[in-house]
């Protein structure tokens, strides 16, 4: 197998008329995704002139037609990638400007935001899918199908298809503002995909609640996870993560049996009483990730849904969605972390110390670097970037096996299980002391009427913030926190804030709460 069409092709030929993805206001069947998406195709390939290896950006809500466009993109042999509409514009026009896409896909409702934009830029043309795939289906009913789909070069280009073909570019944030494009192609998809169904056993019977934004790579495996099986993907609205009511409606009506969520996003639920309202009980498997759990929260969807499997996994974007996971397989102390785990199959996860020698001891701290066929195709139009984090291992000299650098501390325990420390960034030295801020996370939020914690340091004064959500006093807290911390350890300041503030990925946003302590 060298393309996710396949798994698209097989479960429309095996399951034509069960439902491949919904959103709240359609659906469509695998054999209607299939022949949607040969039709859209199609006229990218004769009307728009898109050819392999470009870029179709979509600037538009995730929705049942999103999807068609992402496989009909990919049937071109091009790349798709989605623009956070929630970023700022300054973002989203150098992310327009990185990609120089031939048409910009957007809906009506974003339509006129798209215009005004980026109509600025020659050769780009903004199209409403929304509008398009409508008049599509219009002049399809009329009987007009074979004159929709251009058969001949769909094959054709499907035959001269690579599996080194990019499939998407999802951008994460660069440490100089601009952003980076990480391209992932279909070798590494079908790669990891493969490996994730068959280590958590899912099939055609399991109903996905897709979470994440379509320009972020958790949903990579609600999609092709889903159609590799013949499963269902329900898309819930980003909207409903602010109301939990309406959530927990959608997900008792549409009953998913697995959710792939950000550990933002269960702890939304939990912390809002989401369980107190109603519990979706069809729920067998929760498969987390973006941060460390906080295990009061955790425990909260452990007594509601008992039965449920907890999984957490790990892994950057540049990885090709996670290269850990650890299957909770017991209750843990409210100050203990949850280990990153193990790797997948066929991928090599590993540490570094700061002399590029392979770290085999537990309790030692090393820079987490990963190897296999996992790895991105670096980030689009940025060799020098690319060079500097995807790199040959130092620690083998035998031959050339590349590696990705995390940029993420790691260490092993007594029976070798990865346990996640911090960002590189996050290491501090504080009083003569280098001290992990994530430490000091962990020991505030196992105290009693804490919510959510965030600790950031500030190198000016030298001191410790500590952020927290929750109705917890501050000098108690302090006190508490001061039976678990060394003295160097204790926060200078304890900033008490309503809400955490949110990354489109779902982490907590450093750089938000940085603002709020004026740093």
């Amino acid at each position: 197998m060298k393309n996710v069409l396949e798994w698209l092709e097989n479960s429309s030929a095996n399951y034509p008329d069960k439902v491949a993805f919904a959103d709240v206001d359609k659906t469509i069947t695998y054999k209607e995704l299939e022949i949607e998406s040969d039709i859209l195709a199609s006229y990218l390939i004769n009307d728009e002139k898109i050819k392999e290896r470009e870029a179709i950006a979509f600037y538009l809500e995730k929705c049942v037609d999103a999807t068609v466009g992402i496989f009909a993109t990919l049937k071109t042999r091009a790349f798709y990638s989605f623009i956070d509409l929630r970023s700022p514009e300054t973002r989203q026009t150098k992310v327009i400007e990185t990609l120089m896409p031939r048409v910009i896909f957007t809906d009506d409702a974003n339509y006129s935001s798209a215009l005004s934009l980026f109509d600025k830029y020659e050769n780009v043309k903004i199209i409403s899918l929304e509008t398009l795939l409508q008049n599509q289906r219009k002049y399809r009913s009329e009987g007009n199908l074979e004159d929709l789909i251009d058969r001949e070069k769909l094959v054709k280009i499907r035959h001269t298809a690579l599996s080194n073909d990019p499939v998407y570019v999802n951008f994460t944030s660069g440490s100089t503002g601009t952003p980076k494009g990480v391209v992932v192609g279909h070798a590494s998809i079908i790669d990891f995909i493969e490996v994730f169904i068959k280590t958590f056993d899912l099939n055609k019977n399991d109903i996905w609640a897709n979470q994440a934004p379509f320009d972020f790579d958790v949903s990579v495996k609600d999609i092709f996870a889903s159609i590799s099986v013949g499963g269902t993907v329900n898309i819930i609205p980003r909207s409903y993560f602010s109301n939990p009511t309406v959530l927990m409606d959608y997900l008792v009506e549409r009953k998913p049996t697995v959710l792939v969520w950000a550990v933002s996003a269960m702890c939304f639920v939990s912390i809002m009483n989401g369980f107190g309202y109603k519990v979706p009980t069809s729920v067998k498997k929760v498969i987390f990730s973006g941060e460390v759990m906080p295990i009061k929260q955790l425990n909260v969807w452990k007594k509601y849904l008992p039965e449920a499997t907890y999984v957490n996994v790990y892994g950057p974007t540049e990885i090709t969605c996670n290269c850990t996971y650890h299957v909770v397989d017991r209750d843990y102390d409210l100050k203990e972390v949850i280990p990153a785990g193990k790797a997948f199959e066929n991928e090599h996860v590993f540490l570094l110390d700061d002399n590029d020698k392979e770290i085999r001891e537990a309790g030692e701290v090393g820079e987490i670097c990963v190897s296999g066929a996992c790895l991105a195709l670096g980030y689009y139009k940025d060799r020098e970037k690319t060079n500097a984090a995807f790199m040959p291992n130092p620690a083998n000299p035998e031959f050339l096996e590349m590696m990705y650098r995390t940029g993420d501390l790691g260490r092993y325990d007594e029976n070798g299980l990865l346990y996640y420390v911090s960002r590189k960034d996050f290491q501090v030295k504080h009083m003569g002391q280098r001290i992990e801020l994530g430490e000091i996370e962990v020991a505030a939020s196992s105290k009693d009427k804490v919510e959510r914690t965030c600790c950031l340091y500030d190198n000016n004064k030298k001191k410790i913030l500590l952020f927290v959500m929750g109705d917890a006093d501050k000098k108690e807290l302090l006190e508490e926190l001061r039976e678990d911390l060394p003295s160097y350890m204790i926060p200078n300041k304890v900033i008490m804030i309503d809400e955490m503030p949110m990354t489109k990925n779902g982490k907590i946003d450093r750089n938000a709460l940085k603002q709020v302590a004026g740093l």
